[in-house]
């Protein structure tokens, strides 16, 4: 017995070991422009932008291949600081300021078809087929996709409503000293 957990312990350490020189030797460098994009998109991954996710985003924002406009959740705040950070201007007139928003899922009208559940990329809706389906608002990013695709127009997306719990101080302008 002590042979088998010594054995398996040597080859443990061995594989191990050899994972991380791997890991070191065939690292793929990332561009930190890249990376400071991504941190600047909300991660919500929603798609809505014509891209799969914010990383892929990122990447064709940084090689100049998309506009700073591409992101419909961020709305004009995260336009205006893209285009800050690439040094580009940015005609921001026609966009709109968003307010977050969440599915509500009106349960009367709900015939449980699931396809809402289909398009949620966050889980974001607890349900199973032919049943009630219900929307879990902390979790909601707004995207909308799951109101398109309700076949009883049963979701309409809802303002966030200011409370307490959900109001934030606004963040400072930056102040140039000279």
């Amino acid at each position: 017995m002590f042979t088998a957990v010594g054995s398996l312990t040597v080859m443990g350490v061995a594989l191990g070991g050899l994972l991380g020189v791997a890991a070191r030797l065939l690292a793929v460098d990332e561009d930190p422009l890249e990376q400071e994009l991504q941190a600047m998109l909300p991660g919500s991954q929603c798609g809505q932008c014509g891209f799969v996710g914010c990383a892929q985003a990122a990447v064709a924002l940084a090689k100049g291949e998309a506009p700073v406009t591409l992101c419909p959740p961020g709305g004009k705040a995260v336009a205006e600081q893209l285009a800050k950070r690439l040094g580009v201007s940015v005609d921001l007139s026609h966009q709109e300021a968003r307010v977050p928003v969440y599915a509500l899922i009106d349960e009367t009208l709900c015939i449980g078809c699931t396809r809402c559940v289909k398009e949620c990329s966050v889980d974001g809706i607890i349900g199973a087929s032919k049943l009630m389906h219900t929307v879990v608002a902390e979790v909601c990013h707004g995207c909308g996709k799951c109101a398109e695709a309700c076949p009883t127009d049963a979701i309409t997306m809802v303002e966030i409503p200011r409370t307490l719990a959900t109001w934030h101080w606004p963040k400072p302008a930056a102040n140039k000293l000279h």
